[in-house]
């Protein structure tokens, strides 16, 4: 009962600190942000400018392995049941609430949880199993493939500018 209870305050405290977590479901590991409400980790995407959320079903179940806000490293992993919410329920309201102020730089601000209801998913992430054990290794794997892109080369004078700056400083 003890450890029960130590390995759900483990999860819960760590999953809360970090803004991130590592989490897949049926495809390859995806680094998503998340909040921590009622219980367990919610996330929101699957729509325009919003993080994909590949292999995540409602009903299935995903590793979800959470990482030091400070250092980076691997804290704790557990296993989360997936559980879509449906929009405009006060169940949703209440996880969009929580979502839309960790949110950084949203295209439409105040309107995002109407944009979210149209045309995201909200997902809820509750712990099944307390937790898993931690993989071994750097688990490095090559990058997805994504239409990012860097816009244009530094120009040739950027470090010369940065540099008599410093000299200035000194």
């Amino acid at each position: 009962m003890t450890d029960t209870l130590l390995t759900g305050a483990l999860v819960e405290e760590a999953t809360k600190k970090s803004g991130l977590v590592w989490v897949r479901g049926t495809g390859p590991s995806r680094a998503l942000w998340h909040v921590w409400h009622d219980g367990a980790a919610h996330v929101v995407g699957d729509g325009p400018g919003e993080q994909p959320l590949p292999g995540l079903a409602d009903g299935g179940t995903a590793e979800v392995t959470v990482r030091s806000k400070d250092k980076g490293g691997r804290i704790v992993a557990w296993t989360a049941s997936v559980r879509e919410i449906a929009p405009r329920t006060e169940e949703w309201d209440a996880a969009v609430t929580e979502l839309k102020g960790k949110r950084l730089n949203a295209s439409d601000g105040e309107a995002v949880p109407d944009r979210w209801a149209r045309e995201c998913r909200v997902l809820r992430l509750d712990p099944v199993a307390s937790t898993t054990d931690l993989p071994d290794g750097s688990l490095a794997a090559v990058p997805l493939p994504s239409p990012a892109t860097t816009r244009r080369p530094v120009p040739a004078a950027l470090p010369k500018l940065l540099l008599k700056k410093k000299r200035r400083g000194k």
